[in-house]
């Protein structure tokens, strides 16, 4: 993936983003003590700690990446879906409904999540809530979420 402008952030803002973080995911993989950079990408910006990728700014929002994910175990924000949900999104599909297992009750339509499978609770994907969390369990029909990172995009396979 191609970045432009990295540049190092302030103690202050590297907090800020920390702090939005931990409100929306419940944790987060860097603190202001961190060397925290933030790079332009296409449609987003990307999130270094440590010279690794660990967060996006999408729409405004702060997200944690899926390696961000993975250093830190957010207890917040989660969607569970059903093994037969994993090679659809895998490819990058968004979260359908009936695939939906569980999901956090306090997840709010338009709020990032992250989609982890059931059997492991590993990650998968991270997106954009179209429902409500209760909603997502109790629906048999249509979209819950849309992916805009996965296993295996740019995202995933960029390195410093």
């Amino acid at each position: 993936m191609e970045y432009r402008k990295r540049r190092r952030i302030r103690k202050k803002e590297a907090r800020k983003l920390s702090d939005e973080i931990k409100e929306r995911w419940g944790d987060c993989p860097f603190s202001e003590k961190n060397q925290v950079d933030l790079a332009e990408a296409r449609d987003f910006a990307l999130i270094f700690s440590e010279g690794e990728l660990v967060g996006m700014i999408y729409e405004g929002m702060a997200f944690l990446t899926l390696k961000g994910i993975l250093a830190c175990s957010p207890s917040k924000a989660w969607v569970t879906v059903d093994m037969g949900a994993v090679k659809f999104l895998y490819n990058g599909a968004d979260v359908m409904a009936p695939g939906i297992v569980d999901a956090d009750p306090h997840i709010k339509e338009g709020d990032p999540v992250w989609i982890r499978e059931e059997t492991h609770k590993k990650p998968l994907a991270v997106g954009i809530a179209l429902t409500e969390g209760e909603e997502m369990k109790l629906s048999d029909k249509g979209k819950a979420v849309k992916t805009i990172h996965y296993v295996g995009d740019k995202i995933w396979k960029t390195d410093e």
